[in-house]
């Protein structure tokens, strides 16, 4: 965390942010040169709070106004600040007694260090940060104050509490007080993006990988870090790889995947050993994918919540505090179906597969797989469905064209056509859609009859049946004739 204030001469407090409490506390031990406190003295505390931790950093922290011109407000953060009452620090005694307290106070249990060192706390005041990213709180006696922030958006690791007094030694004139504070919290604005790629899918079964790119929190230590993707009960879990985006090495040590098969949700947690090596690459991301095959037609969309902080882990998604949900990608699966008809009539025992390039189509190579079966038969009523192949308009969560990368051009070969009709002479080409999805009959198949509805000559016709009718009455007739005439010759 940032230290709200820093000046010379105070020894480090046992935590960071005590440590910069410690350095307010100390530095404003009033010097023999300075003027006396006023104990009737009005003054005030400002918080600003910012969505660039690392150049917030790079403010002066010592209680004064700053010039933050390039970063950007948060605004909708809570903060409360409760008086250390016992402490009086129109006294030189008090101003020793806040400086003993900072080493005892630990800001994982600010309240409780506190009341465990003998003080006590008065009633607590909460201000919300405005669209400038600022709290004021105002009309405070003299004293010591305690600073936590109770209250941040999702995916926002919040500052850890801090203590301030009313007033400083103004580092600009060392002989005077400043009872207007101005402090600079530091958060740790986390953001998360995700992403499909499903361009090389074409059919149920084939991968489709979700990746999620997450920020690494800007605080140390590092408390809980964890993603989790509740996927869609259309998507079939196949495994997970995380990786660092600077090429930093991870190993099984640093990190948990578990896959909860009720709930279909894949968690990815940071082990100790984990948490301390993605401290110590602030700058780089934690990127998880996840590969997942689809194993039913709709157009499936997936969030995934990014968990900055051990605090985020209790508070529900949506929730002030809790994690910071990603975009939510798409991927798309649907169906096309066919009519066979002679026109007229609907056909039966007609066969087809499917292609995805007119090559294949040519070779009869490379067929779509559908459930396991490459050639599909029209049903009685002669319809066929084929359902399961992604959208030939929609690929990687966008909307492509023929030509792009990730389109897709079907084509449909009949490989039997029904009996007596002749088999399509060319692949028919078609696309998978939204709209083809939706509807009923997309293509009406019609097949003509064999030899182009053009009767052939058939054996054993009328002419032919004649022809040979003759042929035996002549044979006939022969044999007749030379039965009579030998025995005419017999009797002569």
């Amino acid at each position: 965390m940032n230290n709200p204030f820093t000046r010379r001469g105070i020894r480090v407090g046992i935590a960071a942010v005590a440590a910069a409490t410690v350095a307010v506390l100390g530095l404003a031990l009033p010097a023999s040169a300075a003027p006396l406190v006023d104990p009737d003295q009005i003054g005030s505390i400002t918080v600003h709070k910012y969505e660039a931790p690392d150049a917030a950093a790079e403010l002066p922290s010592n209680g004064t106004q700053v010039d933050t011109t390039g970063l950007t407000p948060l605004a909708g953060v809570d903060f409360t600040l409760t008086q250390v009452t016992d402490i009086d620090l129109s006294t030189n005694a008090g101003w020793v007694a806040a400086s003993q307290l900072s080493g005892s106070f630990d800001a994982s249990d600010a309240e409780g260090s506190i009341t465990a060192a003998g003080h006590a706390l008065g009633t607590g005041s909460t201000q919300t940060t405005s669209v400038a990213g600022t709290a004021a709180f105002t009309g405070l006696p003299v004293g010591l104050y305690l600073v936590e922030e109770t209250g941040y958006p999702a995916g926002v690791t919040p500052a850890a509490p801090f203590l301030v007094t009313v007033p400083l030694t103004d580092p600009n004139n060392q002989n005077t007080w400043l009872y207007d504070v101005h402090v600079y919290p530091k958060n740790a604005v986390t953001t998360a993006q995700k992403t499909v790629s499903d361009a090389a899918s074409i059919e149920l079964g084939d991968t489709v990988t979700w990746t999620i790119t997450a920020d690494i929190p800007n605080v140390d230590p590092i408390d809980g870090y964890k993603i989790v993707d509740p996927l869609d009960d259309k998507l079939t879990y196949v495994g997970t790889t995380v990786t660092l985006s600077d090429g930093t090495a991870l190993v099984a040590g640093d990190y948990t995947v578990t896959h909860d098969a009720a709930t279909n949700a894949v968690t990815v947690e940071f082990t100790a050993a984990g948490l301390v090596k993605i401290a110590a690459n602030m700058t780089a991301s934690v990127v998880v994918a996840i590969d997942t095959t689809v194993n039913a037609v709709g157009e499936i969309a997936n969030q995934a919540l990014v968990y900055p902080n051990a605090a985020s882990f209790d508070i529900a998604p949506g929730q002030p505090g809790g994690p910071m949900p990603t975009n939510t990608p798409e991927t798309k699966w649907g169906e096309f179906t066919i009519e066979k008809t002679d026109g007229t009539k609907t056909l039966q025992g007609a066969q087809f597969q499917v292609f995805t390039s007119a090559a294949d189509a040519a070779a009869q190579t490379n067929a779509v797989s559908l459930g396991g079966q490459t050639t599909f038969e029209v049903d009685t009523n002669g319809l066929l469905t084929l359902s399961g192949l992604r959208y030939s308009d929609f690929a990687n969560n966008q909307t492509v064209a023929p030509g792009d990368a990730g389109f897709i051009q079907y084509y449909l070969v009949e490989t039997t056509a029904p009996d007596g009709f002749e088999l399509l002479a060319e692949p028919i080409e078609f696309t998978v859609t939204a709209a083809s999805t939706a509807a009923g009959v997309d293509l009406e198949v019609v097949n003509v009859p064999s030899n182009g509805g053009f009767l052939l000559p058939i054996t054993g016709g009328t002419g032919t049946g004649l022809l040979y009718l003759v042929g035996f009455a002549l044979l006939v007739g022969g044999t007749i004739f030379m039965i009579v005439t030998r025995r005419r010759k017999q009797q002569a």
